[in-house]
């Protein structure tokens, strides 16, 4: 544990007193960058499930770092605006954003161009979050429509193609293409209406201007519990213990989504090029957080399990493993972006 440091001094001495002072103390857990404020890029507008993690997430890493850590909202293109943001950021730790699944391991195949290239540009420190996507229906709606059930909706949009209008928070994101391969598996016709985030989305359906969302738990629970929607399935397979009376995909095997077993995440994202020293002062601060019962047992109740990554290393060979499924999800559901 003293060995690296000490070995470290004479080259950083080497290179400036005030570099090697602002390296030595972030190796020691001190400030990075000298203490200036850290961001975090949510790449969603304010109101979503991610705007909520992303704002938990700050308020507990200020105190863990010492310094001031802020929320920036750079909403639009399904996540790549904000993604952009950070991966053209200055790479010193002092940018971090909040980097869905897809951007990872989707958008490649997806887009035929973007700003930045996922793979080189930006750097996964972390895993933060897991959790199945949830369907939801407007609850007036589904009362007029009689959808009492899942198999209800699919049946009642292959005689109204594309009579139902289901909002995401983005075009490429986990819940586009996951109902571009429902549409494909089931032989249903479900309008995709993209929004620049989760919370405007959410406004639409509780207003009815759209019928259904298929979107993360976290800020579609509290609409479930009120009445306001009715929950119809889950992207995993499985049924989960926080909502045990909505089936998962494996209880439609009829319908051809027996092998579907979606679960998105979300991982704390940085610019390539920030240094090693860095990167575990981040990491550290990261779990000290995420060792905190009332951070996990506020995001639990909403879908989100609390996951972390043993280093960035392991996190990139999770997503190496996972882009084969997720490039194949693409492919099934036959969409291609400019």
């Amino acid at each position: 544990m003293l060995r690296r440091p000490l070995l470290a001094a004479p080259a950083l001495l080497a290179a400036g007193p005030g570099l090697a002072q602002t390296q030595i103390q972030t190796q020691a857990g001190g400030p990075i960058a000298g203490g200036r404020p850290v961001r975090i890029v949510v790449p969603f507008p304010p109101g979503g499930a991610v705007d909520l993690l992303g704002r938990l997430l700050a308020e507990r890493l200020g105190p863990a770092l010492a310094q001031n850590v802020v929320v920036d909202n750079r909403g639009g293109a399904g996540g790549i605006i904000g993604a952009d943001a950070v991966a053209k950021a200055a790479p010193d730790g002092t940018t971090l954003g909040i980097i869905g699944v897809t951007t990872f391991t989707a958008f490649p195949t997806l887009y035929a161009r973007l700003p930045f290239d996922p793979a080189k540009d930006l750097v996964p420190l972390t895993q933060l979050t897991s959790g199945a996507l949830l369907c939801v229906v407007n609850a007036d709606t589904a009362q007029r429509r009689g959808w009492t059930d899942f198999r209800a909706l699919i049946a009642w949009s292959k005689a109204n193609p594309e009579g139902v209008k289901m909002g995401s928070s983005g075009t490429g994101t986990s819940s586009h293409l996951l109902i571009e391969a429902v549409n494909a598996a089931t032989g249903a016709r479900i309008l995709h209406v993209p929004y620049r985030g989760g919370g405007p989305a959410i406004n639409d359906l509780l207003a009815g201007n759209i019928d259904m969302m298929f979107d993360v738990t976290p800020a579609l629970v509290p609409h479930v519990e009120s009445g306001k929607f009715k929950a119809l399935a889950l992207s995993s397979q499985k049924r989960m213990s926080f909502l045990p009376q909505v089936p998962g995909l494996e209880e439609f095997r009829d319908l051809g989504l027996g092998d579907v077993d979606l679960v998105s995440w979300n991982a704390l994202g940085m610019p390539a090029g920030v240094p090693a020293p860095v990167q575990e002062r981040l990491m550290a601060a990261v779990r000290q957080v995420a060792g905190q019962a009332d951070y996990v047992e506020r995001l639990r109740p909403l879908g989100y399990d609390t996951v972390l990554s043993e280093s960035p290393a392991a996190m990139r060979r999770m997503i190496e493993r996972e882009t084969p499924m997720w490039r194949a999800m693409v492919e099934r559901a036959g969409v291609k972006l400019d």
